[in-house]
Protein backbone atom coordinates (compact mmCIF):
# COMPACT_ATOMS: atom_id res chain seq x y z
CA UNK A 1 0.00 0.00 0.00
CA UNK A 2 1.35 3.48 -0.75
CA UNK A 3 1.47 6.12 1.65
CA UNK A 4 -1.51 8.19 -0.31
CA UNK A 5 -3.72 4.98 0.18
CA UNK A 6 -2.84 4.96 3.72
CA UNK A 7 -3.72 8.84 3.69
CA UNK A 8 -7.70 8.06 1.56
CA UNK A 9 -7.84 5.46 4.55
CA UNK A 10 -7.24 7.99 7.17
CA UNK A 11 -9.22 10.66 5.25
CA UNK A 12 -12.14 8.45 5.00
CA UNK A 13 -11.91 7.18 8.32
CA UNK A 14 -11.92 10.81 9.95
CA UNK A 15 -14.84 12.09 7.22
CA UNK A 16 -17.54 10.34 9.31
CA UNK A 17 -16.92 12.71 11.63
CA UNK A 18 -19.18 16.26 12.10
CA UNK A 19 -17.35 17.63 15.23
CA UNK A 20 -13.92 18.03 16.90
CA UNK A 21 -14.64 16.29 19.89
CA UNK A 22 -15.35 13.42 17.62
CA UNK A 23 -12.62 12.81 16.16
CA UNK A 24 -10.60 13.76 19.40
CA UNK A 25 -11.97 10.76 20.57
CA UNK A 26 -11.02 9.10 17.47
CA UNK A 27 -7.36 10.05 17.56
CA UNK A 28 -7.11 9.00 21.26
CA UNK A 29 -8.38 5.16 20.19
CA UNK A 30 -5.62 5.34 17.79
CA UNK A 31 -3.10 5.84 20.32
CA UNK A 32 -4.18 3.41 22.08
CA UNK A 33 -3.82 1.03 19.65
CA UNK A 34 -0.19 1.83 19.73
CA UNK A 35 2.30 -1.16 20.35
CA UNK A 36 4.25 -0.01 23.49
CA UNK A 37 7.73 -0.30 22.56
CA UNK A 38 10.68 -1.67 24.72
CA UNK A 39 11.30 0.31 27.63
CA UNK A 40 15.07 -0.16 26.59
CA UNK A 41 13.69 2.11 23.28
CA UNK A 42 12.47 4.97 25.17
CA UNK A 43 15.71 6.43 25.24
CA UNK A 44 16.77 10.16 24.44
CA UNK A 45 18.60 9.55 21.18
CA UNK A 46 14.84 8.54 19.80
CA UNK A 47 13.06 11.59 21.94
CA UNK A 48 11.80 13.80 19.44
CA UNK A 49 12.67 17.48 20.39
CA UNK A 50 10.54 20.36 20.01
CA UNK A 51 7.77 18.45 21.65
CA UNK A 52 5.68 19.46 25.00
CA UNK A 53 5.40 16.06 25.86
CA UNK A 54 7.72 12.85 25.58
CA UNK A 55 7.66 11.05 22.80
CA UNK A 56 9.96 8.82 21.11
CA UNK A 57 9.97 7.82 17.68
CA UNK A 58 12.12 4.77 16.82
CA UNK A 59 12.93 3.63 13.46
CA UNK A 60 14.07 0.59 12.00
CA UNK A 61 14.93 -0.03 8.30
CA UNK A 62 15.03 -3.30 7.00
CA UNK A 63 15.14 -4.64 3.09
CA UNK A 64 14.87 -1.19 2.33
CA UNK A 65 11.26 -0.41 4.08
CA UNK A 66 11.74 2.17 7.03
CA UNK A 67 9.10 1.29 9.96
CA UNK A 68 8.52 2.86 13.13
CA UNK A 69 7.46 2.41 16.49
CA UNK A 70 6.49 5.59 18.78
CA UNK A 71 5.39 6.49 22.12
CA UNK A 72 4.03 9.48 24.55
CA UNK A 73 3.37 9.93 27.59
CA UNK A 74 -0.20 12.07 26.40
CA UNK A 75 -3.08 10.59 25.39
CA UNK A 76 -3.57 12.71 22.49
CA UNK A 77 -0.29 13.48 21.49
CA UNK A 78 0.22 9.61 21.45
CA UNK A 79 -2.66 9.34 18.91
CA UNK A 80 -1.25 11.82 16.50
CA UNK A 81 1.73 10.15 16.60
CA UNK A 82 0.27 7.20 15.79
CA UNK A 83 -1.47 8.48 12.81
CA UNK A 84 1.87 9.22 11.62
CA UNK A 85 3.54 6.09 12.10
CA UNK A 86 0.68 4.16 10.51
CA UNK A 87 0.71 6.62 7.53
CA UNK A 88 4.53 6.92 6.94
CA UNK A 89 5.45 2.88 7.93
CA UNK A 90 6.24 0.19 5.90
CA UNK A 91 7.74 2.60 3.20
CA UNK A 92 10.81 3.55 1.31
CA UNK A 93 13.16 6.35 2.52
CA UNK A 94 12.02 7.69 -1.22
CA UNK A 95 8.33 7.67 -0.64
CA UNK A 96 8.67 9.21 2.74
CA UNK A 97 10.66 12.02 1.46
CA UNK A 98 8.76 12.68 -1.41
CA UNK A 99 5.31 12.71 0.37
CA UNK A 100 4.31 16.44 0.79
CA UNK A 101 0.52 16.11 1.59
CA UNK A 102 -0.81 17.85 4.72
CA UNK A 103 -3.57 15.26 5.37
CA UNK A 104 -3.29 16.02 9.00
CA UNK A 105 -4.58 19.64 7.82
CA UNK A 106 -6.92 17.94 5.73
CA UNK A 107 -8.74 15.92 8.58
CA UNK A 108 -8.90 18.85 10.78
CA UNK A 109 -6.34 18.18 13.25
CA UNK A 110 -3.68 20.54 12.65
CA UNK A 111 -6.48 23.72 13.15
CA UNK A 112 -7.73 22.54 16.62
CA UNK A 113 -4.27 21.98 18.07
CA UNK A 114 -2.40 24.46 20.39
CA UNK A 115 0.33 26.29 19.33
CA UNK A 116 2.71 23.95 21.69
CA UNK A 117 1.18 21.09 20.04
CA UNK A 118 1.59 22.84 16.40
CA UNK A 119 4.98 23.09 17.18
CA UNK A 120 5.44 19.59 18.56
CA UNK A 121 3.45 18.14 15.09
CA UNK A 122 5.76 19.65 12.99
CA UNK A 123 9.04 18.45 15.29
CA UNK A 124 7.36 14.61 14.82
CA UNK A 125 7.53 15.15 10.99
CA UNK A 126 10.32 16.44 10.34
CA UNK A 127 11.92 13.98 12.58
CA UNK A 128 10.55 11.21 10.12
CA UNK A 129 11.85 12.99 7.45
CA UNK A 130 15.10 12.78 8.82
CA UNK A 131 15.31 9.42 9.28
CA UNK A 132 14.23 8.86 5.85
CA UNK A 133 16.63 11.20 5.12
CA UNK A 134 19.52 9.06 6.68
CA UNK A 135 18.07 5.51 5.40
CA UNK A 136 17.86 7.12 1.69
CA UNK A 137 22.09 7.91 2.22
CA UNK A 138 22.58 4.34 3.55
CA UNK A 139 20.40 3.09 0.44
CA UNK A 140 22.33 5.25 -2.22
CA UNK A 141 25.29 3.10 -0.69
CA UNK A 142 23.36 -0.14 -1.11
CA UNK A 143 22.94 -0.66 2.43
CA UNK A 144 19.38 -2.02 2.82
CA UNK A 145 19.32 -3.51 6.52
CA UNK A 146 20.57 -0.67 9.26
CA UNK A 147 19.57 0.99 12.75
CA UNK A 148 20.18 4.45 14.12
Amino acid sequence: MSIESNVIEVVNQFAKFDDWEDRYKEIIQIGKKLDEPKEESLIEKFEVKGCQSKVWLIPSYQNGVVTFEAFSDAVLVKGIIGLLVNVYSGHTPDEILNYKNDFLKEIGISEHLSMNRTNGLAAMLKQIKMYAFAFQSLAQQGIKDANI
